[in-house]
């Protein structure tokens, strides 16, 4: 497969005029499974997925290659029914799935309500551990951290360890403490020197060229729109918003540049969701065959 048909470009960019963008086929395939499958107890028939991925522009070999390589990483499970092949949730995916959804729909992309507390964790791993410091950067990264100094990094607020200090491998060389900064320190030197803000704030002002329009035109009471592919449209729209606020530590807004647009961009985001909602839900039961997950 070329490096142009793994990177994506869907073919539902709202009907406004704006540029679309490429989105690796896994992270459409998570959004799928986010919506369409977690919390069903059901297992998905592969030509259903198949159909509903032609629908963003990803072609039936790169579907197959998604779900066999998920497979192989412990995210899903297979299922045979006769000549047909059904994926199911593993409990590993529920709980990465779980997170985005919270990420989204609860934590928001604005930090609104900062009590001061810092999480501060001091790490100390061998230089032979290469993977496990390249993994618990990764870890750290996606909870909020930033590099402060060596081996001590920092988050805004009071941040669940738990899943890092309970790791075997990981837990023996870390140190977790909550504080605060002295009055003396500038905390928006210090956000500026440890974050990377530019890139969060960025992706908002694409998303909101994007998708403003779409969020702003008409459609009926329940949602509904016409001449549009809700479902494709609904995949497309998570997947990108997932994109940016995993991208972006949920800093003080206090803390960060005067006009900063994750909450015009997450108003945007609700009001398009909402456009396509109740239509995509509707086409899902239309397009997606599944059993029951057993065992």
């Amino acid at each position: 497969m070329t490096h142009a048909a793994k990177a994506v470009t869907t073919a539902v960019a709202p009907d406004d005029g704006s540029e679309s963008v490429a989105l690796r086929p896994q992270s459409l395939m998570l959004t799928f499974l986010g919506n369409y499958v977690l919390g069903g107890d059901n297992c998905v028939y592969s030509g259903s997925v198949i159909d509903v991925f032609a629908r963003v522009g990803v072609g039936e070999y790169a579907t197959r290659s998604t779900l066999t390589r998920m497979v192989n990483r412990g995210l899903l499970l297979r299922h045979r029914e006769g000549r047909r092949m059904y994926f199911g949730l593993t409990d590993r995916a529920a709980d990465i799935l779980r997170d985005g959804e919270d990420r989204i729909w609860k934590q928001g992309a604005v930090n609104n309500d900062w009590d001061g507390t810092w999480t501060l964790l001091a790490f100390s791993l061998p230089e032979s551990s290469q993977r496990q410091r390249h993994e618990l950067r990764s870890q750290l990264a996606w909870a909020g951290f930033g590099p402060l100094i060596g081996g001590l990094w920092i988050a805004p607020g009071r941040i669940d360890t738990a899943v890092l200090t309970a790791n075997p491998e990981l837990g023996p060389h870390l140190r977790v403490f909550y504080s605060a900064v002295a009055p003396e320190e500038d905390i928006d030197a210090m956000v500026r020197s440890v974050w990377d803000v530019a890139t969060p704030a960025a992706g908002y002002a694409a998303f909101l060229d994007r998708w403003q329009t779409f969020a702003d035109g008409a459609g009926d009471a329940d949602g509904a729109t016409d001449g549009v592919d809700a479902i494709a449209v609904k995949l497309r729209l998570l997947t990108e918003w997932l994109q940016i606020v995993r991208a972006d530590p949920h800093l003080p807004v206090q803390h960060l540049p005067e006009n900063w647009p994750a909450a015009e961009a997450q108003d945007v985001f609700r009001r398009a969701n909402a456009r396509v909602e109740a239509p995509s839900r509707a086409l899902a039961r239309e397009l997606l065959e599944t059993v029951p997950l057993r065992g």
